[in-house]
């Protein structure tokens, strides 16, 4: 058995899990260069719709249940994400036929190996950072290809499930993620940092994987001056990015929000987008400065943001009902929850923010954080309101409550709400809904969040 270290090395792929959203990115890029590509997932069922197995299918790749039918002896590799553990039956199979297995994060470094690769690392920001830049790329010509962790609201428009695109040009844009540490095994011609928070791992974990992160990339990395830990990996501060920073060469300048149209300069030119916050200027600016290191001018990069529509749940605007704006949000760290919380309060005298904390382990790990930081983010006039623990089912202990999280919040003096039920939501904030008051819905990893807040919106 050959082992596959090049893209030119395999023909015939098969994915485990392929519904995941960083195993349909993937799969659907492969196929865009001519791959044979298929794949299994654990949430097909026999005569049951899936949005997602259509919209693969829709791509000429080939959907099977996860029973091991979909592996023949002219598969020439395997991809299993994170999430597949050996006692899998289809992992069996592929070991008995001989059959190389490898993890989604190896094939993305021999995908970025064969393109001019801008790889996005840091802890937040990574999906709507690669959204931003790709459209800048697209809108400057240069024909670039994605491979994203959220769809992009551009492409989802085409009917596509959105998080990877295939162009001709040689850029391709992928997000380097710490969370698995995969981050370590990219070589790309640029790296760009976005910060450092505490998530999944501690500060001088991080520190080391993106460390060598920057080591790894061949010709330029940038960095946001604006985040103190980042800062401390910068080589040279004109290539970076700040916040109102006279130390960065791109530094965001008279930053103002105006309902959701927010405006700023760069370099003595004007921006406007239809977004949210000072994290959305600092991935704006991120985008902005490795465009213009690359050779796209300023004036482009301003027109093709005035069109940018954002990505899917990541302060995704559901609409105004009665006066009271409901926004969708997949922030689920403390430093992204508290961060959606203020980036929604210049918008409304009231910000009522619910989420869905996902994971005992990790709740269990950040509890205090959570605490902190949501209850710090807090107006007097705001409230905070939970729901239970997302379960996605294995060995997890259950020795802690979202419950727990709001008593903590309780205790610093904040309006904070439990309802363990979500279904039971919307009839106990319906009373609190005063008009110019914004909703903000927060969690992650639960499939079946995007219709609860859409049917929520839809029944204000």
């Amino acid at each position: 058995m050959n082992m596959i270290k090049n893209i030119t090395d395999f023909q015939n792929v098969f994915f485990i899990g392929v519904a995941g959203v960083g195993m349909s990115a993937i799969a659907q890029y492969l196929k865009g260069i001519g791959k044979e590509v298929s794949g299994s997932d654990r949430y097909f069922h026999p005569g049951e719709y899936n949005k997602t197995k259509e919209q693969l299918e829709a791509e000429g790749i080939n959907c099977f249940l996860q029973d091991g039918s979909g592996i023949t002896d002219k598969t020439d590799l395997i991809v299993v994400s994170t999430a597949i553990e050996d006692t899998v039956y289809e992992v069996q199979k592929a070991k008995e036929l001989g059959i190389q297995i490898i993890k989604r994060s190896e094939l993305l470094s021999i995908i970025a190996k064969s393109k001019k690769t801008i790889a996005v690392a840091g802890t937040s920001g990574k999906s709507t950072t690669s959204a931003m830049l790709y459209q800048i790329l697209l809108d400057a010509q240069l024909e670039p290809s994605i491979i994203s962790g959220a769809g992009l609201t551009s492409i989802i428009k085409q009917g596509k499930i959105g998080n990877a695109a295939i162009g001709k040009g040689e850029w391709l844009i992928i997000e380097a993620d710490e969370s698995d540490g995969s981050v370590v095994q990219y070589q790309p011609e640029i790296g760009l940092l976005l910060n450092i928070d505490k998530d999944h791992q501690e500060i001088d974990e991080l520190i080391e994987l993106f460390t060598i992160f920057k080591n790894n990339t061949n010709s330029l990395f940038v960095v946001n001056q604006s985040n103190t830990l980042a800062k401390s990996l910068s080589a040279n501060s004109r290539n970076d990015f700040g916040f109102e920073d006279e130390n960065a060469g791109y530094s965001a300048e008279n930053f103002k929000q105006d309902g959701l149209s927010l405006t700023f300069e760069v370099l003595n030119q004007k921006f406007q987008m239809n977004s949210l916050g000072q994290h959305s200027v600092e991935n704006a600016t991120a985008a902005i400065a490795v465009a213009n290191q690359i050779g796209i001018d300023l004036k482009t990069c301003a027109e093709s943001l005035a069109t940018y529509e954002g990505i899917y749940r990541r302060h995704q605007i559901l609409g105004q009902k009665n006066d009271v704006w409901v926004i969708d949000d997949y922030a689920h760290n403390p430093a992204k929850c508290a961060a959606s919380i203020k980036a929604c309060q210049p918008l409304a005298e009231k910000v009522i923010a619910w989420f869905q904390p996902h994971g005992y382990k990790p709740t269990r790990f950040l509890k205090d954080d959570f605490i902190q930081e949501i209850a710090d983010s807090l107006r007097p006039q705001d409230e905070i309101w939970m729901s239970e623990i997302f379960y996605a089912g294995g060995t997890a202990v259950k020795d802690i409550s979202a419950n727990d999280l709001i008593e903590g919040i309780k205790s610093k003096g904040k309006n904070a709400h439990f309802v363990e039920d979500r279904n039971d939501l919307l009839e106990a904030l319906k009373p609190e809904l005063k008009e110019g008051t914004v909703l903000l819905l927060m969690g992650a990893r639960d499939p079946s969040l995007e219709n609860f807040c859409k049917e929520l919106f839809e029944n204000l």
